[in-house]
């Protein structure tokens, strides 16, 4: 990746705290929460999901269906022309794809690496017995896992975190089984859970960026259900008084 010579662009400079603006909507968001793009050499403009090409990039906080439209009408050329003050650059029609595969390949390294540290569990009955001995802290199923194996997993994990009647639930990923088993190399990777709230919240991280750019609601970074926002403690806290 490069950053034309001598040229700045904007969306990198609008101050020097973690918040970065848009290119698009103009808005202004945490820099983990936004996408950079960076150039290639050959002046190609490609996602830099994890933000560590040199130079400076331009970042996107929009969802895939709102880029391509922008792509459709010019108006991210328009965008990333502005930021480069024209230097001849490249946008590809499959960049909404390219995005969203690279954030979805940033999820699974991540799961992979919590994998390795001993944090993530896998298998149904190891994640039921942890989930009822109150050491899991984050849920997740399969976008194709069956709704009665995740049904008995939330419970599980109900029960352990004291939350019963709370509604506390894994999160759906948009990840089906098979995908989940080849980025983590192991069969029929259905449901998955982590023992760390440290963890949880790193995962949840590349998990909120891929949802919101699919358009999908956010996932809580506790670990909750991602339409209800819910995390452990705060359901536990709920039944409790409820």
């Amino acid at each position: 990746m490069r950053n034309p010579r001598n040229e700045r662009v904007s969306s990198d400079i609008d101050g020097t705290g973690p918040e970065r603006k848009c290119i698009l909507s103009g808005e202004t968001g945490a820099r983990e929460d936004l996408i950079r793009l960076a150039i290639s050499p050959d002046g190609l403009v490609l996602p830099d999901v994890h933000a560590r090409a040199p130079g400076r990039g331009a970042w996107i906080g929009v969802s895939r269906e709102t880029l391509e439209i922008a792509l459709v009408k010019g108006k991210l050329k328009g965008a990333m022309a502005r930021a480069y003050k024209g230097a001849a650059l490249t946008i590809p029609d499959d960049l909404g794809n390219r995005i969203e595969q690279a954030l979805i390949r940033a999820l699974t390294d991540r799961l992979g690496l919590e994998l390795k540290s001993g944090k993530l569990l896998m298998g149904s009955d190891r994640i039921a017995q942890n989930a009822r001995e109150g050491r899991v802290t984050w849920l997740a199923h399969a976008a194709d896992a069956s709704e009665d194996g995740s049904r008995k997993l939330d419970q599980a994990w109900r029960v352990g975190s004291e939350a019963e009647g709370s509604g506390l639930k894994g999160t759906r990923l948009p990840l089906d089984r098979e995908t989940l088993s080849v980025a983590l190399g192991r069969d029929n990777v259905v449901h998955l859970a982590l023992n760390d709230r440290g963890s949880a919240s790193r995962v949840a991280a590349q998990l909120q960026r891929l949802l919101h750019f699919q358009g999908q609601p956010r996932a809580d970074a506790a670990g909750g259900d991602m339409a209800s926002g819910t995390d452990p403690a705060q359901a536990a806290a709920s039944a409790t008084t409820n």
